[in-house]
C-alpha cells in the first residue's frame, strides 16, 4: 500500500496564510492560532492519504476543504503530489481569490 501523497504548498498559498496568522495575531489569542494550525495539520495528513476525499470546486481538478468556518483550501492532485494553491480567509470577497 502507497504511503500517502507529497504535500506541496504554493507561495501564493503560504502568502495567504501568512496574512491570515498576522489578522489572527492582531485580533485573536494564541489559541485561536494553535486551533488553526492544528486543524491545518489534520486535514494535510488527511489530504496526502487520500486527496480525492473533499469535493471538487473551482475547476475539474480543484478540490476545497473548508478549515473550521474562515477559511478554506484549494488544491490539486498532480501525480503523486498535493498542491496547495490557495488557503483563503472566508470573510475577503470570492472575488479576491486567486487559484
Amino acid at each position: 500500500m502507497k504511503n500517502g501523497y507529497s504535500v506541496f504548498w504554493t507561495p501564493n498559498a503560504l502568502s495567504e496564510l501568512e496574512e491570515t496568522i498576522k489578522y489572527l495575531q492582531k485580533n485573536f489569542t494564541d489559541q485561536e492560532i494553535k486551533k488553526l494550525a492544528d486543524k491545518i495539520e489534520n486535514l494535510t495528513k488527511i489530504i496526502s492519504q487520500n486527496p480525492y476525499i473533499f469535493p471538487k470546486s473551482e475547476g475539474k481538478n480543484i478540490h476545497k476543504a473548508v478549515i473550521l468556518k474562515f477559511n478554506t483550501m484549494y488544491y490539486r492532485v498532480k501525480n503523486e503530489n498535493v498542491e496547495i494553491l490557495s488557503f483563503f480567509s472566508n470573510r475577503q470577497s470570492p472575488t479576491k481569490r486567486k487559484i
